[in-house]
């Protein structure tokens, strides 16, 4: 199994690092209130750990497990922390009304991420599909996209190890669509399918 790095203490952080741990990862939590990263490490159990806020994270792979708007300023305060790190990004950029993204450029979160990581770090999106309650009691599709095949097989062997499926959409540029994916998820959940029991995923059909 891998090494993880969780930066952040919120739902989304706990509910990954439930998960990991199950799966026999080794994790480390990192939270500006250092007090909420030992008491979520805590709660994780089996020897997370939680490390000293802008210190180099122990994980190979670096989750950030934070809102959109903190993605980006985060990953610039560790600048160099993070070279030859595998930076998942999981955020969706929603508007304040949950019908558009944030950003009117055909870009995203885990592009914006990509001009400011350090040298040897590569960026993958991934999770940010999939609501909280249903990572936490379902076995959704986690879609991943990143321009390093190295890092997409990390990522993947990471998801298998929750028991979930990983599915490659391609390079990082596929990143916008795959926020467009989550707002879809927020259109359906609000009036198509009427609940948030549900994930996007892929049916194959064969002959």
């Amino acid at each position: 199994m891998g090494d993880i790095t969780i930066i952040g203490t919120g739902n989304m952080a706990r509910t990954i690092g439930t998960l990991a741990v199950a799966g026999g990862n080794t994790v480390e939590v990192l939270g500006r209130d250092q007090s909420k990263a030992d008491d979520l490490a805590k709660a994780l159990g089996s020897g997370t750990t939680a490390g000293e806020w802008g210190a180099v994270p122990s994980g190979d792979i670096v989750i950030t497990a934070l809102l959109y708007d903190g993605v980006v300023p985060v990953v610039v305060e560790y600048g160099d922390a993070l070279s030859g790190k595998v930076i998942v990004d999981i955020s969706n950029p929603f508007n304040a009304t949950f019908d558009g993204l944030t950003h009117s450029e055909e870009t995203s979160i885990a592009q914006e991420v990509a001009k400011v990581a350090p040298a040897g770090a590569s960026v993958v999106k991934a999770f940010n599909t999939i609501f909280r309650d249903v990572l936490e009691k379902g076995r959704p599709h986690v879609f991943i996209a990143g321009d390093s095949a190295e890092a997409k097989a990390s990522v993947k062997a990471f998801v298998e190890s929750l028991g979930l499926r990983a599915l490659d959409v391609g390079g990082l540029q596929m990143a916008p669509w795959l926020e467009g994916m989550g707002l879809v998820t927020v259109g359906l959940a609000g009036n198509g399918v009427g609940h948030g029991d549900f994930a996007l995923g892929v049916n194959e059909f064969n002959g």
